[in-house]
């Protein structure tokens, strides 16, 4: 009998805020992102394992991980 686990991340886009990037000091759009590992077993996603938020830059590509209170913060400001 084979038993198929493992886990798998998704990616879903919050908002995108224009900023100046930590990395390139570039005024451009930054996508904040939720990331969630998740726990599957035979390829169906059961529960989620870890969330995290990054800050991906546009221009130059740097990632900056984020607390889910800063992603909160960007979401209520596009509002």
């Amino acid at each position: 009998m084979f038993l198929l686990f493992g886990t798998s991340v998704r990616r879903t886009l919050l908002v995108t805020v224009v900023f100046i990037c930590g990395y390139c000091d570039k005024n451009v759009p930054q996508r904040v992102e939720k990331l969630a590992t998740r726990f599957t077993l035979f390829f169906v996603p059961l529960f989620t394992v870890r969330s995290r938020y990054t800050n991906q830059c546009s221009n130059c590509g740097g990632l900056t991980e984020l607390t889910r209170e800063q992603a909160d913060r960007a979401v209520a400001r596009q509002g």
